[in-house]
């Protein structure tokens, strides 16, 4: 092991003996008393020393035999302890390429502070090289998101969206004013593997699922090849299952009123999908449906037309009037809507059950005051949510298998707040 306090976190003094480690409250924690001369060692613990060598320069500082070693435990008993050389063979393969973990150094350096332990970071961040996720869309959203998730180093990122595209469809993040007048699978395509760290590889690749409880809840269906190339080789040849769907149409209505028949698919394997746009003025992202144990399309369907008789009506003419020349959807509102999205995607695909599951985040121009409505299970909807006591944590039972992202374990330490 190579010890390293993780370098995400801002470090600050208090008073003589008090340290402060983080800013925002998320993730501060306080350690305290803290002599001179173990503070000096804090500087030490940056990843390029194993212990026996930590113990000498404990011994170089005067401090008494063991010191060192309860200050390891205790940093990693607060969270605050990252192993520089750990997360097993994947992990150092990953170190071998230094032109992807460059890229994606950031990401892990923010993966290390929502896991407690010294090789989470490392090892959610090579998860992802082995997800495959399926956009649904290459608009304005859907493209940016795509490309994000690829940047963030998901192994696989397919597009799905006819057509050509149009110039509507640019944007600064997502397809490029160049791409106009292509096909917009084959443009997605390029955008992806421009996006992923690492170059795309032409062949076939090993694939293989980050966790095991996801084979479980993944659709194996056809879809565009758009292999990022940033998997490792490992295993039989074979591509992963679908970890997420991101339902993104360039059409808004198809997020603020989806149709459950579309979703059945996805209902049906068990795929985990999540609904992201931008109708008229109003961005909408969510909700992220677990299948069996959140609220689905249907049930969102259902619960309109219980609080509003007319709503099924109304729908009935959105849908089948003839289509608009040019859909609203403002570029700076896109944008935040594919960040907002890409990023609970990401926050579930690493473990944990982000905000917009069984919740739907909206907000509209000019105030862009994001506020989130809950959608609970119905109990006329055929997909069982409603049966369960708690949904959610039947979900997790049901997929166990996955790393805990969790911070259950209070550190022994005051958390600043």
């Amino acid at each position: 092991m190579h010890p390293r306090v993780k370098p995400a976190l801002r470090r600050a003094w208090r008073d003589l003996t008090t340290v402060q480690f983080g800013v925002a409250r998320a993730h501060a924690v306080v350690l305290g008393p803290m002599d001179p001369a173990t503070a000096s060692m804090l500087d030490l613990i940056d990843g390029t020393r194993g212990l026996p060598m930590l113990r000498t320069e404990g011994q170089r500082l005067c401090l008494p035999d063991g010191h060192v070693d309860q200050l390891i435990a205790r940093l990693a008993d607060a969270g605050l302890l990252d192993d520089a050389t750990g997360g097993g063979e994947e992990a150092q393969a990953l170190r071998g390429r230094p032109d992807v973990l460059d890229r994606l150094r950031p990401d892990l350096a923010s993966l290390s502070l929502t896991d407690r332990e010294p090789t989470g970071g490392i090892r959610r961040l090579t998860a992802r090289r082995k997800m495959r996720v399926q956009v649904r869309g290459a608009g304005r959203v859907g493209a940016t998101v795509a490309a994000v998730l690829s940047g963030a180093g998901i192994g696989r990122v397919d597009v799905l969206d006819g057509g050509s595209v149009d110039a509507s469809d640019v944007a600064p993040g997502g397809l490029p004013a160049g791409a106009v007048g292509e096909r917009r699978g084959d443009s997605a395509r390029r955008l992806v593997r421009r996006c992923a760290p690492g170059r795309a590889s032409r062949q076939a690749r090993p694939f293989r699922l980050a966790r095991a409880a996801r084979d479980e809840h993944t659709s194996a269906a056809p879809t565009s090849a758009t292999d990022t190339g940033t998997a490792d080789a490992a295993g039989p040849y074979a591509e992963p299952g679908l970890s997420l769907v991101v339902m993104a149409p360039r059409d808004g209505l198809a997020v603020y009123a989806p149709d459950p028949f579309l979703a059945g698919p996805f209902m049906a394997s068990g795929t985990p999908h999540l609904y992201a746009g931008v109708i008229e003025g109003t961005g909408v992202v969510g909700p992220l449906v677990l299948p069996g144990a959140s609220a689905c399309a249907g049930c969102l369907d259902l619960g309109r037309a219980e609080r509003d008789p007319t709503w099924p009506r109304m729908l009935a003419q959105w849908r089948s009037g003839r289509a608009r020349p040019v859909q609203a959807c403002d570029l700076a509102l896109a944008t935040a809507v594919a960040g907002l999205a890409a990023a609970h995607a990401l926050a579930f695909l690493d473990g944990g059950i982000p905000a917009s599951t069984g919740a739907r985040w909206e907000a509209s121009a000019p105030g862009l005051d994001w506020s989130a409505e809950r959608v609970g299970p119905h109990y006329g909807c055929p997909c069982g949510a409603v049966r369960r006591r708690d949904p959610l944590a039947e979900w997790n039972q049901d997929n166990s298998e996955r790393e805990d992202t969790s911070m259950e374990r209070e550190p022994q330490e005051t958390m600043a707040r």
